[in-house]
């Protein structure tokens, strides 16, 4: 059965005659996903400075919409006509990628499939194309494959009578989606993820047998989600938090789950404190609150009774735990690792991954505003990104030592509270991970994928840490609670490239369908297949265990506060200011005394000026020390690499949102051209305006406002210009909302551009010119329009860089 057609329009692409007369202005909206201009028109340079899929895309769905203005079905739902049900309607769209959830389908692996699928197949066979399915020009049916007459009306007995419970369509659909939530995540329940490969650089044979290492150039394909730690699936992204970094590589040996977080030390130093320093993080039970935050007495009160947590608090503290972008993040592997070749020979392993586009972070009161702005803020910048052809890429490096070399270091590395100096271990890059497709249906992969720091292949072994060992254990047992058994591994976004074949059987949502009548192994039956795989098959390290069972720690665990004075040292005096105020915000909300002073006691350990600092904030003199448990605590040379200073990224301007205010009366020509220099940089600039629609430019062109001030606030913007134009400058002068705007982006030490009669504007805003210590501020160029090539490269620098946080400084 065919659904009644009414044909999109034909013009969903613009003709190369129009693409020549336009601009790039309005492209910020395709490379965006909120708001645009008012007529649903923006002038496109396609396949210029905008991604061309991506605009063939909007421009057909824009097609498509509004080819049906209504329901032409609906006013047949009532009264005795409508005893037959009519057929629906549906629009005919000129481009297929129309009906797509994304336009990086076409980037293929072996495990996300060859691309874009048929349309309307529900294909069931081979990689992720088996359970891709597509509703193109199919008639609605239940899930039995029933064709449905009516999805409008439950079945009655008369047109006012009660509902019958014979309505077998209304219970099979109401039943599911009473049923369409799992139980979230205990932690990282907020998270997104991307498909996307590794490649290896050279082959790594001579330290690992593992698949992704084996050869020179290799790719495997991956899916890594990041997350928050804390909050719960509809909390915030931009929150004070640990983020989690998981990267799952579908290699032919089978799944590797690589686990880590964007901090490469943890809180606790055994899994058996996990439970406890989870229960201490959540909201309390008696009230439910805070949600998504460690700011409340019971975190702090656990973690001012385990000294071992200062390393990681300082870290907490730090920018590192307000990142700008999921992009602009490092991963670490936290643990040490194995790693074994092909004649039996380990050592152990650190895994860092770095961002291409520099490690760059949000300062408290713009992460605060984004909070209400858009909590999406991360998930939606992944996205966008990944959408305008921007794919995020990270270095993978290795720190490798002997456990000849691990002897002889000042600390233990089993230890998960310590790290390894890149100064005593330097950092091997072996490889790139790229994530350039988005997933097509977030349930499915994104809320449904399993990373599981058990799953590793030959090559790849665990050590003895003690936080390690634990969860070996309970990330797979808490798979099997959230999925609904032991088959987990069978839903598609989990399941591995390499076949599976072994005698489990049976359980919840089981879909392997089993040939033969043997699940055992030794068999005759079947000929003793399957048969385990010998040499070639995984085998663990053989590490010579010696020692009584004990439960207790090496004495080298007990040195808390070396590397936290390591850390504290390594930072800016920015970044300085901002662990101290981290300390003062988190400690002022905790309504308890003692606990306040037990922390404070825990950071005279480690800097007596930190300790002073934060002491008064909170009001109180600084406590004594809290004990040291070790006679003579390591001493370390500063480490460069702890500061994200270290990390200004190789990107450039590409995926920053910049923010164009205007008016009427503003100058067009020098607008478009910043618009377009942004564009053609890779930038994602917006038309900021009080209103949707049109405002006039000087010369009497008219431009689309993208966006307005107050759907889209200053936090949500890297950077911000203001144009020439008397008439526009005196309206935006006299807006608040411009003001405040402005001073936002001041305040958040962004740059910011202004020419000629936008002085008023900066002025009305009462920025200063200069920084507090009487330097020239960089990234606050203003001039003449007849400074624009000049004053743009200056603005495209400091964009392209770290923020100008000399403006915090005190004069």
């Amino acid at each position: 059965m065919s659904p009644k057609k009414s044909p999109a329009e034909k013009s969903a692409s613009p003709s190369s005659a129009s693409r020549a007369k336009n601009s790039g202005l309005g492209s910020g909206s395709l490379l965006s996903t909120v708001s645009g201009p008012a007529d649903g028109k923006p002038a496109f340079a396609a396949g210029t400075h905008s991604p061309s899929d991506l605009l063939r895309k909007i421009a057909g769905s824009n097609a498509t919409a509004a080819a049906m203005p209504d329901n032409p079905n609906k006013s047949g739902e009532f009264g005795l006509q409508h005893a037959v049900a009519p057929v629906g309607t549906a629009v005919e769209s000129s481009d297929p990628d129309v009906g797509s959830s994304t336009v990086t389908e076409a980037h293929v692996s072996a495990k996300t499939g060859g691309g874009s699928p048929v349309p309307g197949t529900n294909a069931l066979a081979g990689s992720l194309d088996r359970v891709r399915a597509d509703d193109s020009d199919q008639v609605l049916t239940s899930d039995q494959g029933v064709p449905v007459a009516d999805n409008q009306n439950s079945l009655k007995a008369g047109l006012r009578g009660p509902t019958l419970m014979e309505d077998f369509l209304l219970r099979e659909k109401i039943t599911h989606f009473d049923h369409e939530r799992i139980p979230e995540r205990v932690v990282h329940a907020r998270g997104s993820a991307a498909h996307g490969y590794f490649e290896c650089y050279k082959t790594l044979a001579d330290l690992t047998c593992a698949a992704p290492f084996s050869e020179d150039g290799k790719r495997t394909p991956v899916f890594a989600r990041f997350s928050t730690v804390a909050g719960g699936a509809g909390s915030a992204d931009t929150v004070r938090d640990v983020r989690g970094f998981a990267v799952k590589f579908y290699t032919d040996q089978g799944n590797w789950d690589l686990v880590g977080n964007n901090m490469p030390v943890f809180f606790i130093q055994d899994a058996m404190k996990f439970p406890d320093l989870v229960h201490a993080l959540k909201p309390e039970p008696h009230l439910g609150m805070p949600q998504a935050s460690s700011a409340h007495d019971t975190f702090w009160d656990f973690v001012s009774l385990m000294p071992e947590s200062t390393h990681m608090l300082l870290w907490q503290m730090s920018d590192r735990a307000i990142p700008r972008s999921y992009r602009m993040m490092q991963g670490f592997g936290v643990h040490t690792f194995r790693l074994i070749n092909a004649e039996g020979k380990s050592v152990f392993c650190k895994f860092h991954w770095t961002p291409k586009a520099g490690t760059h972070s949000l300062i408290w009161d713009e992460a605060v505003k984004i909070a209400g702005a858009d909590p999406d803020y991360h998930r939606r910048d992944l996205w966008e990104a990944i959408e305008a052809g921007a794919a995020p890429e990270w270095e993978l490096g290795l720190q490798v030592f002997s456990e000849d070399e691990a002897d002889g270091l000042p600390f233990d590395v089993l230890d998960p509270t310590k790290i390894v100096p890149e100064e005593l271990v330097p950092l091997v890059p072996v490889g790139r991970m790229v994530l350039n497709r988005n997933p097509d249906n977030f349930f499915s992969e994104t809320e449904q994928v399993a990373f599981c720091t058990a799953h590793i292949v030959p090559g790849i072994d665990f050590t003895n840490d003690p936080l390690l060992q634990g969860r070996i254990h309970s990330y797979l047992d808490t798979q099997i609670s959230r999925l609904g058994g032991a088959n987990f591994h069978e839903i598609p976004i989990n399941s591995p490239l390499r076949a599976v074949h072994n005698n489990q059987r049976d359980g919840m949502h089981r879909q392997a369908i089993n040939r033969g009548r043997v699940a055992y192994e030794p068999n005759s039956l079947g000929g003793g297949c399957p048969f385990q795989a010998g040499a070639s098959g995984f085998r663990s390290f053989p590490q010579t265990v010696d020692g009584d069972k004990i439960r207790a720690k090496p004495e080298q665990f007990a040195d808390h506060y070396s590397q936290a004075k390591l850390f504290w040292k390594s930072q800016t005096l920015a970044e300085q200011l901002h662990i101290v105020n981290a300390f003062r915000f988190e400690l002022t909300r905790v309504q308890t005394p003692a606990i306040r002073q037990r922390v404070v006691s825990l950071l005279v350990n480690v800097d007596p000026m930190l300790a002073q600092q934060v002491a008064e904030g909170l009001g109180f003199a600084v406590p004594e020390a809290a004990p040291v448990l070790v006679d003579a605590p390591t001493e370390y040379s500063d480490s460069p690499s702890l500061s994200l200073s270290a990390y200004p990224g190789e990107t450039g301007i590409a995926t920053k949102r910049v923010a164009l205010l205007v008016a009427d009366g503003v100058d067009g020509a020098a607008l478009t051209d910043i618009y377009e220099h942004l564009l053609q940089k890779g930038a994602v600039p917006r038309l900021v305006g009080q209103t949707l629609g049109a405002v006039s430019c000087s010369k009497g062109k008219l431009l689309q406002v993208e966006i307005t001030l107050s759907a889209a606030p200053s936090a949500l913007y890297d950077a911000v210009v203001i144009v020439d134009g008397e008439a526009a400058s005196t309206l935006l002068a006299a807006d608040p909302l411009v003001a405040d705007f402005l001073r936002d982006q001041y305040r958040h030490c962004k740059p910011i551009l202004a020419l000629g009669t936008a002085m008023m504007v900066i002025d009305k805003a009462e920025l200063p010119e200069r920084l507090p210590n009487g330097d020239d501020d960089f990234s606050l160029a203003v001039g003449d329009v007849e400074l624009l090539d000049e004053l743009l490269q200056q603005f495209t620098e400091a964009l392209a860089g770290q923020r100008e946080l000399g403006r915090e400084a005190l004069a």
